[in-house]
């Protein structure tokens, strides 16, 4: 059961995402101070500093937490799961995580998605993330089948899965799918990729 302590912390963390999201969206990412932020979710900025290191990283907000179940569910691989079924149960637990996740906003998606398009900061950074995620999810694929995957394979696979089923998300909305639909379209995006790792694993 979470503490009344722990609600507050998580109160003033959304407050800071909406705060920033907010004034990114209305003047502009380079142009927003952390001061600025700070002030809009009625805190101070040694307060922001608690609870993020920049303005990157309150963008970012959810990838270490959605970084940990990932490499939890791969721990957990079931005596004889193969490797295109593991990775079909991580995509269907990404979407579930997201479903249920209460810090999670919908509406948030496309703004996100568009800063990290159009900024080139934030470019720099997503792609630093992206290519430390995919290193790290290798290495615990390596681990999760010891005798049957070595590193190219593990790579090959992670990158496959993680392009195709990127890629769908940001094409639906860019064409103005919902959340649903880009969901639809990363798990479609999944099943045609996995039909080729079948022969490993």
């Amino acid at each position: 059961m979470v503490g009344l302590r722990e609600r507050k912390k998580q109160r003033t963390r959304r407050a800071l995402i909406e705060a920033a999201l907010r004034l990114f969206d209305e003047k502009g990412f380079e142009e927003t101070t952390l001061a600025e932020i700070a002030a809009e979710a009625e805190v101070s900025t040694r307060t922001f500093f608690s609870y993020f290191a920049s303005k990157e990283d309150v963008l970012f907000y959810d990838g270490e937490s959605r970084m940990a179940l990932a490499m939890e569910l791969i721990a957990s691989r079931m005596p004889g799961e193969h490797l295109a079924d593991l990775l079909l149960r991580l995509v269907r637990a990404s979407v579930d995580w997201t479903s249920g996740d209460p810090s999670f906003s919908v509406e948030e998606v496309p703004l996100r998605m568009r800063l990290v398009m159009t900024v080139p900061s934030l470019q720099a950074r997503a792609l630093h993330l992206l290519f430390d995620s995919q290193l790290r999810l290798a290495r615990a694929l390596e681990d999760a089948f010891p005798d049957e995957l070595d590193h190219v394979d593990a790579a090959a696979a992670v990158g496959a899965l993680i392009g195709a089923t990127k890629l769908a998300v940001i094409s639906s909305i860019n064409r103005g799918g919902s959340l649903e639909q880009a969901q639809e379209a990363a798990m479609r995006a999944a099943q045609l990729t996995l039909r080729g790792l079948s022969s490993i694993g």
